[in-house]
């Protein structure tokens, strides 16, 4: 199985840190937040990892290099149109091929390092077509949120709801694992939330052609750098370790 990042965003409500450097370059702990997602991924025994990059991706090249010194192979995409995360993904088909994948954000700090490998499990013993990460933040309303229904399969799911219009407090952790079915779903979809191709509407059009999209909640917390208060947060879970 192989492994995706998309780190394409600007980061625009990190600025004015991000006017110099993308958001996954933010450090936590000693790292670089994108680095502790390479490690999520390894541990899951994926070390071949597409790393889809658009702002300021030079930089992340400097940083991350060819991957060697952190023990994986890294290939890097450009997504020319920053459309969005399913056009985020869509950007790594020619890479990914006709393999499952695995995705996980390039802000998203989790501090158990054995949730990826959890999700990547759940996804091959359930025989999933998709299976998402999830978690309960504080505040749903930032987040991708399911409709959980029996077994771990989820019945729906609402992109950034408000709090009335969330079925539940399960939201999107960043973390999944696709069948490449995925590719073609995303071509079918129009713009969604912000005007964005929304990678959550390709896998709720996945699950209403009857494919099998489960859930499975991430042990410890999950954070993502998008704020500079979260940035502070992280960098705390990664001091409580």
């Amino acid at each position: 199985m192989k492994g995706l990042i998309p780190a394409a965003g600007k980061g625009t409500r990190m600025k004015p840190f991000t006017k110099a450097y993308p958001k996954e370059l933010l450090p936590v702990g000693e790292k670089a937040v994108i680095e502790h997602a390479i490690e999520d991924l390894k541990n899951a025994g994926i070390e071949e990892i597409v790393i889809v990059v658009g702002w300021k991706q030079h930089a992340i090249l400097d940083y991350l290099g060819s991957g060697k010194e952190i023990g994986v192979q890294l290939t890097y995409v450009v997504q020319d149109d920053r459309n969005g995360l399913a056009g985020a993904v869509k950007a790594g088909e020619h890479v990914i091929g006709d393999e499952e994948f695995a995705v996980i954000l390039g802000d998203n700090y989790v501090d158990n390092k054995k949730s990826m490998k959890d999700i990547v499990n759940f996804h091959e013993e359930k025989n999933m077509d998709a299976t998402i990460g999830t978690f309960k933040p504080d505040d749903i309303t930032s987040y991708g949120v399911i409709d959980p229904g029996e077994n771990n399969i989820v019945k729906r799911m609402v992109e950034k709801p408000s709090k009335g219009e969330a079925p539940s407090n399960i939201a999107i952790s960043g973390m999944y694992v696709f069948k490449p079915e995925i590719f073609n779903t995303i071509e079918k979809i129009g713009r969604g939330k912000g005007d964005e191709y929304q990678l959550t509407d390709a896998i709720d059009k996945m699950r209403q052609n009857g494919s099998k999209v489960g859930y499975r909640n991430i042990k410890g917390s999950r954070i993502d750098v998008g704020t500079p208060e979260r940035l502070r947060e992280a960098n705390r879970e990664f001091d409580l370790r």
